[in-house]
């Protein structure tokens, strides 16, 4: 009875905040676009092309992290200025049901955009100019890499933005941080474009953020080239590294009641 409770609770968070916005401003769907399809079409042209399979990939990653800024948003925006997490902390309903039907409604926010860059993807890039036959394999194993990888990234950038919305004061204080976190997250590291695009030492600090390991998943499922066994299997536990590491911060760091 308590876990159906837990879990009717986390579907009425994630309709209310993420089904029902939908419904009642659709444009809010455009402006989740408008970020990655701008540096899709910018890095696409810059290249001559060349980036396109990575901007795709790209694309659907700058998505997905879009998560973290927007949970910080409504998280900040319904503790300091509707009081809601205080009537939550007050009620039968836990902080991670709370932080999970809000994370799950941006989660369902994003799909539409989601959508479109898998779309572009399962095409290979036609509808963007590509020409020739598809120039990656559409297969089941890529597809469930890009799944899972993009689920890690909604953990680690849900977990995230929860902890740093429980140290805001004022949602204007957001945009300060989010082009920083932007910059360090998706422009900096090899989101939209191979990390060999990178000078040596600009490599060794994009090692530094969970996005690349990410990237590099996600870039193996747009080529023909053979990918080591060994370097995903390195991806794959740094980036679940990572996630693990900012949940637990989560848990041990973020203030849910006020002090």
């Amino acid at each position: 009875m308590i876990e159906r409770h837990r879990l009717r609770s986390v579907l009425t968070l994630a309709y209310l905040n993420g089904i029902v916005p939908m419904r009642t401003q659709p444009l809010f769907l455009v402006s989740v676009l408008a970020s990655p399809l701008s540096f899709l079409f910018f890095v696409t042209i810059a290249s001559g092309g060349l980036f396109l399979k990575y901007a795709i990939t790209g694309g659907m990653l700058f998505t997905m992290l879009s998560i973290g800024t927007s949970l910080q948003t409504d998280l900040t925006h319904y503790r300091t200025d509707l009081k809601l997490q205080d009537m939550v902390v007050a009620s039968p309903v836990e902080g991670p049901v709370y932080v999970t039907g809000l994370a799950v409604s941006e989660l369902l926010y994003s799909l539409p955009g989601l959508a479109v860059f898998a779309a572009l993807w399962a095409t290979g890039g036609p509808a963007l100019g590509a020409t020739g036959a598809r120039s990656w394999p559409v297969t089941l194993p890529n597809a469930l890499t890009i799944g899972f990888t993009l689920l890690l990234v909604w953990g680690f950038a849900s977990a995230l933005g929860f902890t740093l919305a429980t140290y805001f004061e004022d949602v204007r204080e957001i945009f300060l941080f989010s082009s920083l976190i932007s910059l360090g997250l998706t422009v900096f590291p090899p989101v939209y474009y191979p990390i060999s695009a990178l000078p040596g030492w600009a490599q060794a600090i994009a090692y530094f953020s969970p996005t690349t390991y990410a990237a590099q998943l996600l870039h193996a499922t747009s080529t023909t080239t053979a990918t080591p066994i060994g370097s995903l299997a390195a991806d794959w536990g740094v980036l679940l590294a990572f996630t693990v590491g900012l949940l637990l911060l989560a848990a041990l760091k973020a203030r849910w009641r006020e002090p």
